[in-house]
């Protein structure tokens, strides 16, 4: 299983609040044994409970949701394309589909791109389909990246990403290999070598299965 960096931030924040937790009735069991509880301070210990209390349930409610992982189906949704109209996961049905997360922003995904276009133009009479769900802000930067690149496998927008937040993605590149029924048969993070023959073969071996044509 894989965290991102956020699902750890949060679970140290709810670990931290428990801490305090037992902390403060540490401090309160030795306050009994010393002397009577007053009322009021009776009543200072139950808000500090209360708020101690919150403070784990919100860090609880803002952890980040379940990343997918292998063997799990892969969230469908729908995103403007970089061209125009939009284009969801489930149009590319029963195809083998290569979900990768990135940014011109990002030096390992930059560097991934070449390779990524090649495998996307040898896979796509074979019935796979390679598809970039980009998560920058700046849209003529990354139809300038496009253009220059002669980029050709689809291109998504998610600039507030809300599809990457979905997939657990925080770090860019990583990538998800989705097979005909919808579910994630390999997870990549980070850049990889798209021209490696073991990733190929797998890719191809995976399309074979229903022998699916691509886009």
């Amino acid at each position: 299983m894989f965290f991102s960096a956020n699902s750890v931030a949060s679970v140290a924040t709810v670990l931290v609040a428990a801490k305090s937790v037992f902390s403060a009735l540490f401090q309160i069991d030795i306050i009994m044994k010393v002397r009577p509880m007053s009322k009021t301070n009776a009543v200072k210990i139950l808000v500090l409970l209360l708020i101690l209390g919150g403070a784990i349930l919100l860090a609880l409610r803002l952890r980040s949701p379940h990343p997918v992982d292998i063997g799990e189906k892969a969230p469908d949704f729908t995103l403007p394309a970089l061209t125009q109209g939009s284009l969801s996961l489930h149009d590319f049905g029963r195809q083998v589909v290569v979900l990768n997360f990135w940014a011109t922003w990002c030096p390992p995904c930059v560097e991934e791109i070449p390779g990524l276009e090649k495998f996307a133009e040898q896979m796509r009479l074979q019935g796979v389909t390679v598809m970039g769900v980009s998560v920058d802000e700046d849209a003529a930067a990354l139809e300038t990246f496009a253009a220059e690149h002669h980029l050709s496998f689809p291109i998504l927008r998610d600039p507030n990403r809300s599809i990457a937040s979905r997939y657990g993605t925080f770090k860019f590149p990583e990538t998800y290999i989705i097979d005909q029924e919808g579910r994630v048969a390999e997870k990549l993070i980070g850049a990889v070598d798209w021209q490696d023959s073991r990733l190929v073969t797998f890719v191809q071996e995976l399309a074979r299965k229903k022998g699916g044509q691509g886009t």
